[in-house]
């Protein structure tokens, strides 16, 4: 038996530093390979970190609310201090931690890596499991009043911070357990960010919250993309009642089954239309040079319990609208739960961020930094319209958009927001 210590891992994307946020076990537990020893915050996502060891917790050499560097120590095991040899990574570890390297034994050097390395990966599936099950999905199952929930800590997590009660989902996961989507479900989009009740007046007169994480990164990304990028803006108006049936249509569709269809999927098809037309919008700014991207990885701002984040679509030029509405549903599910990798928000090339979901009619977004156009899809709702000499009730929004003026000149700029409107006034331009 050996002492071993268990460093802050890089937890890649150029971020040096995490805070401790939570805990999952204390001096003297028994630990296990892969067992969540703690929760950290970065400057992107809230992470869980699985043992590299077998063994006896010696020691926590950093407290809950502590800022590591990484490659500080922060857990002191008295035991084996290797990786097992064939490690299992449970599911629900292995989608916020990535792959376990087999290579890496203590010390681990890179355990909570995002994506495939060059190294040989560990599967995520148990010794000897086939890599795809031929036996049909389990039906959902209800629990029945008294009955323990069978859930992982990461979803129990995740239904106390949406405030969902395990109790009343039906669970669809094997042998009756609640999975991510489930809990998704259950709590709505409708809900997740919004109150059902006005809170009473808190007792005390005010909050100190300290400026740090993803807060933190939220503030200096806004300051420099607002001082550093002349903003100019453009809105327009737009009968969305064709793009509207459209999307009424696809959810009608078997081959949509089971898959989340909304306007904001025609709209990001329409602006992926309007880029290829109007490629300057399309671009990075650099003191040398104007970069322009001929592939389009599309940000979603999404607004989440934990603050913004602005994950994107890779390739987004490339999918089908089936595998498009698949790709946005995976980025903002993730992102609800804070579970969004580094890589998944790391060369954007333009963004949109969806204000209807709250009700809003239009607003002058600031740019992604790094980029030179951010598009603002406006709610959607029944407005007086002039059809054909008649005033008529329409399905109506606004499409706003911003971008940075030493790139886009106002005629590119005017043209990209009036081909977005196109595609939104009549859908069936993207049978072009």
């Amino acid at each position: 038996m050996a002492d071993f210590t268990f460093p802050l891992p890089d937890v890649g994307e150029g971020l040096t530093e995490a805070e401790i946020v939570q805990w999952r076990v204390k001096p003297g537990d028994e630990i296990a390979v892969n067992q969540i020893v703690c929760e950290i915050e970065t400057a992107k996502s809230l992470v869980e970190l699985p043992s590299p060891f077998v063994g006896v917790v010696n020691e926590l050499l950093a407290q809950e609310g502590d800022t590591v560097q990484v490659g500080a120590p922060i857990i002191s095991v008295r035991g084996e201090g290797e990786a097992a040899e064939d490690p299992v990574v449970d599911e629900a570890v292995a989608d916020v931690a990535g792959s376990v390297s087999a290579d890496d034994a203590a010390p681990v050097k890179n355990l909570v890596g995002y994506g495939t390395g060059p190294k040989e990966t560990v599967s995520r599936r148990r010794r000897g499991q086939p890599a795809a099950s031929a036996e049909p999905a389990p039906a959902p199952v209800a629990t029945q009043p008294g009955e323990a929930v069978l859930a992982k800590p990461p979803i129990r997590k995740l239904a106390k911070d949406l405030g969902v009660d395990l109790a009343s989902v039906t669970a669809t996961g094997a042998g009756g357990e609640v999975t991510r989507e489930d809990v998704i479900r259950d709590a709505g989009q409708a809900t997740v960010f919004k109150n059902l009740e006005t809170p009473a007046w808190p007792e005390n007169r005010e909050d100190r919250i300290p400026v740090k994480g993803v807060r933190k990164a939220i503030a200096q990304a806004m300051v420099t993309s607002m001082f550093t990028a002349p903003h100019v803006s453009v809105f327009v108006d737009v009968d969305a009642t064709r793009t509207m049936d459209f999307v009424k249509r696809l959810k009608a569709s078997p081959d949509f089954a089971g898959i989340k269809v909304s306007p904001l999927l025609v709209m990001v098809k329409a602006m992926i239309w309007a880029v290829q037309r109007n490629p300057t919008v399309n671009s990075t700014w650099t003191d040398e040079e104007i970069i322009v991207h001929h592939f389009v990885n599309i940000g979603v701002a999404a607004a989440t319990p934990r603050g913004l984040i602005v994950p994107n679509v890779k390739e987004a030029q490339t999918l089908s609208l089936k595998e498009l509405a698949i790709a946005l549903e995976h980025l903002t599910t993730t992102a609800r739960e804070g579970k969004t990798a580094p890589e998944d928000m790391r060369q954007g090339t333009i963004t949109i961020t969806n204000l209807g979901s709250f009700g809003v009619d239009t607003g002058t977004p600031i740019l992604n930094p790094g980029e030179v156009s951010i598009v603002a899809l406006g709610t959607i709702k029944p407005k007086p319209w002039i059809v054909e000499g008649e005033v008529r009730s329409r399905m109506v929004t606004t499409v706003a958009a911003s971008f940075d003026h030493r790139v886009v000149d106002g005629d590119v700029a005017s043209r990209f927001v009036a081909d977005v409107a196109s595609v939104m006034e009549e859908p069936a331009l993207l049978l072009d």
